[in-house]
């Protein structure tokens, strides 16, 4: 996609403060994070959101999810994370590029608003 913000920061041609990378995903963190630990998790495949899930690109999901297990034993984040995806504007979705959100660093609400 050529007009699409996470495709240009896969691509290097937008600058971002990379966590880690592999052949199937980008993590890097949020430019406005809510806690201190806010990374994205994007896969590098454009998937405009989690609508668009299939069982052709579902092991893109199942591999974010294991790099999201990783980061979090890493982290040593044992009190806890969460992970966030906005599908859709109503939802809050402002890039239409599939992401994952893990947060993590201090207590969170439980409020989910």
């Amino acid at each position: 996609m050529n007009d699409c913000l996470f495709c240009k920061i896969i691509n290097g041609e937008i600058p971002s403060k990379k966590i880690y990378e592999d052949e199937t995903v980008y993590v890097f963190e949020d430019i406005a994070p809510a806690a201190p630990i806010h990374y994205l998790l994007i896969p590098k495949e454009h998937i405009s959101g989690a609508s668009e899930i299939t069982a052709e690109n579902s092991a893109v999901i199942a591999h974010i999810f294991e790099v999201i297990a990783k980061l979090a034993k890493d982290l040593d984040l044992k009190d806890g994370f969460r992970v966030v995806t906005n599908c859709g504007p109503d939802a809050g979705q402002t890039v239409f590029h599939l992401h994952y959100h893990l947060i993590a660093g201090r207590k969170l609400d439980i409020k989910m608003a």
